[in-house]
Order: structure tokens, then sequence, then C-alpha cells
């Protein structure tokens, strides 16, 4: 029993460090992207951000496209 009491805390804390990193990998498929042509909309958040990419998708680079594309943006 103090086995899976142990277990389970690791495999938490797994899965949480696993998502932080996925969505570490996508801000900085974007960072650039971001501050390069959405640096006044910096500070107004996401969505906003994300209206900016899109409305200069043909400028943005193939990393940050893709991620755009693969979250159905």
């Amino acid at each position: 029993m103090t086995k899976i009491l142990f277990v389970i805390p690791l495999i938490l804390m797994a899965s949480s460090a696993s998502a932080q990193t996925q969505k570490k990998e996508g801000h900085d498929e974007c960072a650039r992207d971001v501050s390069r042509y959405c640096r006044a909309q910096m500070q107004a958040g996401d969505q906003v951000i994300l209206a900016c990419l899109k409305q200069n998708r043909s400028r943005i680079s193939k990393a940050c496209q893709q991620k755009l594309t693969s979250a159905g943006q």
C-alpha cells in the first residue's frame, strides 16, 4: 500500500512536467514571431496575440504556422 502511495505522486509530477514541456514548446515555436510582429499586442492577452499571428500568417515562421494549424487555428 505504501508503494502505491509513493508511486502516485511520481506519476502526477511526471505528467505535470510533460504538460509544461509541451506548453513551453508551443510557446517557443511562436515566441520570436510574437515579438517580431505582435509586440504592440503582447500585453493585450492571448486571444489578441493569436489574432495578430493569424493576421500575419504569411510572414510568421513555418514552425509557428504548423503549431497554429495543429491547434486548429
